[in-house]
């Protein structure tokens, strides 16, 4: 089988590598920084776990991480949005989603590789196609010639900006915090809380731990002068618990901070032996949870298509494939974030409480499209073999 070179040891990253040396590839993994486990947690859906089934490690995600079944809606004063029964949500997604810290999920898919297949503090500068595959040229000058290549190298992608030019970032208007505060939350106040231009997620994490995030309008680049975690107990003091007590419990070096951008859509997610996979193909906003899980669903989907000696026809096919669900999926995450951060705040708390009058069923029937078991689907032999 073919030798592929895989950019970028993130989650789709390493799940891509996983997947692909369990159909026999060789797979080398080169990331330029010298650790990618870091960050606080993320929930893998079932459509992911049924992905990460397929690539083999599905289980071992499963005894890694805390099991949610709820996904509560509440408003900042405690009352109720939506309080679906956990059997519905569980029943309509096949399984429980999990909650894992990145780390781990980290570990697990690392573990799945074959010793040194990942090679960190090593850079990709440049692609070049050449008559038997790609060369690429490391930061320290180093020609590396592989079969194919695989970019798995974020939103600021080397590989997808070779393949369709310029990609610009924009700044969506409104800044995301995580973090894991070390005590536990009642599983049925499991999913977020809302108010007027603010949102606040909280879900279990293992046994002893809460995964929380927020997100808030603000400046671009700003930082809050007393502490990010400081800023976001007084922010957020007089909202229900568990929102005071999961903050409370949170030490401030486990807080993480990023702005949220919008990325020029990437046209282009394949050229010849050249591909790209996760956020360097399609990064979408966090309000669906299923950023890193599309990045699993690609790794499996790539790997099934590169079962065959003709990888750029593989990776055209792929890209034909995949495209429908993920674009859905980006504008509706984004659409989501637009309504919780319309001006004037007060609006777009009206726009979140005025989604209680949407019917349950039909809620959990669309979460079904996004997030079941069900909704991951693998090609078929005809998809394989398109034209």
């Amino acid at each position: 089988m073919a030798d592929i070179l895989v950019i970028g040891a993130g989650i789709a990253g390493l799940a891509t590598a996983a997947a692909l040396q369990r159909r026999g590839h060789d797979v080398t993994v080169i990331e330029q920084r010298a650790d990618t486990s870091s960050g606080a947690g993320i929930s893998i859906w079932p459509n992911a776990l049924a992905a990460l089934d397929e690539i083999g490690v599905g289980d071992a995600v499963r005894a890694a991480g805390g099991r949610v079944t709820a996904g509560a809606l509440r408003w900042r004063d405690g009352s109720w949005l939506r309080h679906p029964s956990p059997e519905r949500l569980v029943k309509a997604l096949g399984e429980p989603l999990v909650v894992i810290r990145r780390a781990e999920l980290t570990r697990v898919l690392s573990d799945a590789l074959t010793p040194g297949t990942v090679r960190n503090r090593v850079a990709a500068q440049r692609l070049d196609t050449t008559a038997d595959g790609v060369r690429v040229t490391l930061a320290d000058g180093t020609p590396r010639q592989a079969a194919a290549v695989v970019g798995a190298d974020g939103t600021r992608s080397l590989v997808a900006r070779w393949l369709n030019g310029p990609l610009t970032d924009h700044y969506a208007g409104y800044t995301a915090w995580r973090g894991v505060a070390r005590c536990t939350i009642d599983p049925d106040f499991s999913g977020e809380t809302v108010g007027p231009g603010a949102e606040f997620g909280h879900v279990p994490l293992g046994a002893d731990a809460t995964y929380w995030f927020a997100t808030e309008r603000l400046p671009e680049g700003s930082r809050a002068a007393e502490g990010e975690l400081a800023y976001l107990r007084a922010k957020f003091a007089d909202w229900a618990d568990p929102v005071p007590a999961v903050l409370a419990a949170t030490h401030p070096d486990d807080v993480l901070r990023n702005d949220l951008y919008d990325r020029d859509q990437a046209r282009v997610w394949s050229r010849g032996p050249v591909v790209v996979v996760g956020d360097a193909a399609h990064p979408m906003r966090p309000h669906l949870g299923q950023g890193g899980c599309q990045g699993i669903e690609d790794a499996a989907v790539l790997a099934r298509f590169a079962d065959t000696d003709d990888l750029p026809a593989a990776f055209a096919r792929f890209a034909a494939f995949r495209r429908p669900r993920v674009r859905a999926l980006v504008r509706e995450s984004a659409t989501i974030g637009r309504v919780l951060n319309l001006r004037p705040a007060w609006f777009g708390g009206l726009a979140s409480r005025a989604s209680v009058v949407v019917p349950e069923a039909a809620l959990t029937r669309h979460l079904a499209t996004v997030a079941a078991r069900s909704a991951f689907v693998p090609p078929t032999e005809r998809d394989l073999t398109a034209t």
